[in-house]
C-alpha cells in the first residue's frame, strides 16, 4: 500500500502538511486550514515544538529525539524528521538500506543511506539526527474525520454564467468555423478526381474561388471569435482577481502575519492560470471535440483501415501525455514554493536596499538571490526534460501514424479502394484531427494546472473572514465610550510563545488621556494592536462601555479610531490623498487643519507640487519625521472619537515634536487617547499613566504621583533624563 501524501500549499506548511499525511496514514482526514491552526503556524513558519503539540491535540504521543541511524531503524515510523535544517518530511520506511520518504515539497521518493544521512544528520561527528516519533493512542480513533476540501468547480462556472450571451455568440462562431473546415477536404478531392481527370480547367477556377471564399469566411470567424474572446477573458480575469481582493481584505491581520508575501503574489498568478483555463482550453476544446467525432466519421466513410490505425495510434498518443502528468503536478508545486521565495526575494533586494548598501551586504544578499535562481533554473531543466521525453514519445507515435497512413492510403489508391483526390482528402483530414487531439491534451494539462490553483484559492477562499457573514453587530458605539480591559491574556502564535500580556486589567475613561510605557517588549504595542481587534485575546475581555468589543462592527470601530502605528504605511500617491486615505475626494478644510496640527506645512511648501507631490515607495522619498507627521495628519484627518498613537513623534527633533503635542493637545479635548511611547516627555501631561513590565501592569497614576513614588517609573525618567539620584 502506498503512502498518502498531500501537497504543502505555502513554502512554510511543510511541518503541518507531514502531520496530515502521517493522520491519513493512520485513518484520519484532517484540512491543511485545522493542522496550520492546531499547529500555531507563522510567518516564521512551525517548530518541531508547534507540531508535537498539534499532533498531541489529535490523539498522537509523541516524543523528539536525537537519533543516529542505527537507532532510526529500531523506530517506530511513519515519523518527522527535520530535514536539512530548515524543511519537515516523513519517512515513511525502510528497506534494504532503502529510506522512502514524503516530501511535501516535492512528493514520494527514495534515497539510498548515504544521500540520506546528507540530508538529515544535524551533527557531523555524532552522526545524528532530529526526529519526532509519532504513535497512536485510543483518543485519536475517537476522533471524526474531517470533510476534505473540495475543488469547487462551480466557484469558477458563476464568472462564465455572467456572460452567457457572448459565449452562446463564440460557441456559434466555432461551429460556423467547423462547418466551413469541413467542406475543404470535399472540394480537395473534387479538384483532384473532377477538375483533373477531366481537364476541366474552368471547374478548378470554381473550386479555387470557393476555396478562397471558405478562407475569408473562416479568417473573419475566427477574428471576431478572438475579439469575443479576448472580452470574456478580460472581464473574468478582472472578476476573479478583485473577488480574491475582497476576500483578502475581509480575513483577519493574523492570516498576513502567517504568509509570506511571495506565497500571496503567487496566489495572484494563479487566478491567471484558471482564467485561461475557462475562456481559452474549455471553449475551444468543446468545438475541436466537434470537429474529432465529425472528422473521424468522415474519415471511416472514407477507409476504415485507415480510421482504426488513427484512432489507435492516437490513444496510444493520449496515454504517453497522460502518464507525465503526476510528475508535472510535483514539479508545478515545487516550482511554486521557488516562485514564491524568488517573489519575496525580489521584493526585499528592492525595499531593503538602503540597509544593503549601509551594510555592505550586495555580494552575500545577490548570492542569496543567485542561489534562488539555481533552483529555479534546475526546475526549468527537470521541466525542459520531462517536455523533451513527452514531446519524443509523442514525435515517434505521431510520425508513425502518419506515415503508416501514407502507406495505405497509397495502397488504397493501387487496389482502387480509394481514388488519388479521395487519398488528398484523407491526407487533409488527418492533418485536421491531429489538431483537436492536441488541444484535448492542452485541456488535460490546462485542468490539471488550474485545479492546482483552484486549491491554492480555495484554501483563501474558505478562511473565516474577520467579521462572520450573518453576525449582527452594533453599527453604533454606546454612550459610555470608555474601554475597560479585563484579565486580558495574549501571546502570539507559535509553540513555547510566552503570553505577552497576562491577566491585564485597565480602564481608558472617555474624554482623557492615557498613556502606557515601559521597557521594549512588555506588551504596550499588543494592548494597541488588540484594541484595533487584529488579533483576539486567549483570555479575557475588551469593553465599550458595557459593550463587548466583538458585537461592535469592525468597520464602525477602525472608523471611530485614528491610528499613528510605528510601522504606519505611506501608499505610493500624493501627499493629500496620503493624509486623506478613506476619501475618494479628499476635504480641502480638514486637510489644512490636518496639515496645521502635524505642523507639515513647511515641508509641503518647498515642494514644486505641493500637495500634489507624489510620496512614496514609487514617489518622492521622505524622512522617518517627515513620515511620521504625515501619518498624524491622517488620523487628525480622520477626526475620530478615539485616538491611539504608538511611538507617534519618536523620529521627530525636539522642537517639532514641541510644537506637534501642543497642536495636539487642543485636538486631544473630548476625545479618548491612548499613547504608547519611549520618549516620556509626550506623556507626561497624560490623565493617567500605565507601566507595563513583562506583560504586567506594576504601577499607574499622573506623572507627578509616580515621581514621587520612585518605583520603575521614576527609574524610566531619571535614565532617560539623565538625573540624579
Amino acid at each position: 500500500m502506498s503512502f498518502p501524501f498531500y501537497q504543502q500549499f505555502d513554502s512554510m506548511d511543510c511541518g503541518p502538511t507531514c502531520l496530515r499525511m502521517i493522520a491519513k496514514h493512520y485513518g484520519r482526514t484532517y484540512s491543511q486550514k485545522t493542522m496550520s491552526r492546531l499547529c500555531e503556524i507563522n510567518r516564521e513558519g512551525v517548530s518541531l515544538l508547534g507540531i508535537s503539540d498539534a499532533a498531541e491535540k489529535i490523539g498522537f504521543r509523541t516524543l523528539g529525539v536525537k537519533l543516529s541511524n542505527e537507532q532510526l531503524k529500531e523506530a517506530e515510523l511513519p515519523c518527522i524528521l527535520h530535514w536539512r535544517q530548515y524543511h519537515f518530511i516523513v519517512l515513511y520506511k525502510i528497506k534494504n538500506n532503502k529510506y522512502y520518504l514524503a516530501d511535501p515539497a516535492g512528493g514520494l521518493f527514495v534515497l539510498d543511506e548515504k544521500s540520506f544521512n546528507k540530508s538529515w544528520q544535524q551533527d557531523k561527528d555524532q552522526l545524528e539526527g532530529i526526529a519526532l516519533l509519532i504513535s497512536t493512542t485510543p483518543r485519536f480513533y475517537e476522533q471524526d474525520n474531517e470533510k476534505a476540501m473540495e475543488v469547487r468547480w462551480s466557484f469558477l462556472l458563476k464568472y462564465l454564467i455572467l456572460y452567457r450571451g457572448l459565449i452562446i455568440q463564440l460557441l456559434f462562431g466555432l461551429g460556423i468555423g467547423s462547418i466551413l473546415q469541413l467542406i475543404t477536404p470535399f472540394l480537395t478531392q473534387s479538384i483532384v478526381d473532377i477538375g483533373i481527370n477531366t481537364k476541366n480547367l474552368n471547374f478548378i477556377y470554381i473550386i479555387v474561388i470557393a476555396q478562397i471564399a471558405l478562407i475569408i469566411g473562416r479568417v473573419s470567424v475566427e477574428f471576431i471569435r478572438s475579439w469575443i474572446l479576448l472580452h470574456i477573458s478580460t472581464r473574468i480575469n478582472i472578476a476573479i482577481l478583485t473577488d480574491f481582493l475582497i476576500k483578502l481584505m475581509k480575513l483577519p491581520m493574523s492570516f498576513f502575519d502567517a504568509k509570506m508575501t511571495g506565497d500571496i503574489m503567487q496566489r495572484i498568478n494563479d487566478q491567471r492560470t484558471i482564467q485561461s483555463f475557462l475562456t481559452g482550453a474549455t471553449l475551444t476544446t468543446i468545438f475541436s471535440m466537434f470537429n474529432l467525432i465529425v472528422f473521424s466519421i468522415v474519415l471511416a466513410y472514407y477507409n476504415m483501415s485507415i480510421f482504426f490505425v488513427f484512432a489507435i495510434s492516437s490513444l496510444l498518443y493520449i496515454a504517453w501525455i497522460i502518464l507525465f502528468l503526476k510528475h508535472r503536478r510535483e514539479l508545478n508545486y515545487k516550482s511554486f514554493d521557488v516562485s514564491a521565495k524568488n517573489q519575496s526575494s525580489i521584493v526585499q533586494l528592492i525595499s531593503g536596499m538602503q540597509e544593503i548598501k549601509l551594510n555592505n551586504c550586495e555580494q552575500q544578499k545577490r548570492w542569496e538571490w543567485e542561489h534562488i535562481q539555481a533552483r529555479l533554473f534546475k526546475f526549468n531543466v527537470k521541466t525542459l526534460a520531462l517536455s523533451q521525453y513527452q514531446q519524443g514519445g509523442a514525435t515517434v507515435i505521431n510520425e508513425g501514424k502518419n506515415i503508416l497512413i501514407t502507406f495505405l492510403s497509397a495502397e488504397a489508391v493501387i487496389n482502387n479502394h480509394l481514388t488519388l483526390g479521395a487519398m488528398v482528402a484523407v491526407q487533409y483530414i488527418v492533418g485536421q484531427l491531429s489538431s483537436p487531439i492536441e488541444q484535448l491534451l492542452g485541456f488535460i494539462q490546462g485542468f490539471q494546472d488550474a485545479k492546482i490553483s483552484l486549491e491554492r484559492l480555495n484554501e483563501i477562499h474558505q478562511m473565516n473572514d474577520e467579521e462572520p457573514a450573518g453576525k449582527e453587530l452594533s453599527q453604533t458605539l454606546p454612550e459610555n465610550k470608555s474601554i475597560s480591559i479585563n484579565n486580558l491574556t495574549f501571546r502570539y502564535a507559535g509553540a513555547g510563545n510566552e503570553p505577552v500580556l497576562e491577566n491585564v486589567s485597565l480602564y481608558i475613561p472617555q474624554g482623557k488621556t492615557t498613556a502606557i510605557v515601559g521597557m521594549s517588549g512588555s506588551g504596550k504595542t499588543t494592548i494597541l494592536k488588540l484594541l484595533l481587534r487584529f488579533y483576539e485575546p486567549q483570555n479575557g475581555e475588551i469593553k465599550v462601555g458595557q459593550q463587548n468589543i466583538n458585537n461592535i462592527r469592525f468597520k464602525t470601530w477602525r472608523s471611530q479610531c485614528g491610528i499613528v502605528m510605528q510601522d504606519g504605511f505611506i501608499f505610493s500617491d500624493s501627499i493629500e490623498r496620503n493624509i486623506a486615505v478613506g476619501d475618494e475626494y479628499p476635504d480641502k478644510k480638514k486637510v489644512a487643519h490636518a496639515i496645521k496640527v502635524s505642523n507639515i506645512r513647511d515641508f509641503i511648501d518647498e515642494l514644486p507640487l505641493g500637495l500634489n507631490t507624489k510620496i512614496g515607495a514609487e514617489g518622492n522619498g521622505i524622512s522617518q519625521g517627515q513620515r511620521q507627521r504625515i501619518l498624524i495628519a491622517r488620523a487628525v484627518y480622520k477626526d475620530p472619537e478615539y485616538l491611539l498613537f504608538d511611538e507617534a513623534t519618536n523620529s521627530l527633533d525636539a522642537n517639532n515634536e514641541r510644537v506637534i503635542m501642543d497642536n495636539l493637545q487642543e485636538f486631544f479635548d473630548g476625545r479618548t487617547v491612548v499613547i504608547v511611547a519611549h520618549r516620556l516627555s509626550t506623556v507626561s501631561n497624560a490623565d493617567n499613566i500605565i507601566v507595563l513590565n513583562k506583560g504586567q501592569i506594576i504601577e499607574q497614576g499622573t506623572h507627578q504621583e509616580l515621581t514621587a513614588l520612585k518605583g520603575d517609573y521614576y527609574s524610566l525618567v531619571r535614565n532617560q533624563l539623565e538625573l540624579g539620584t
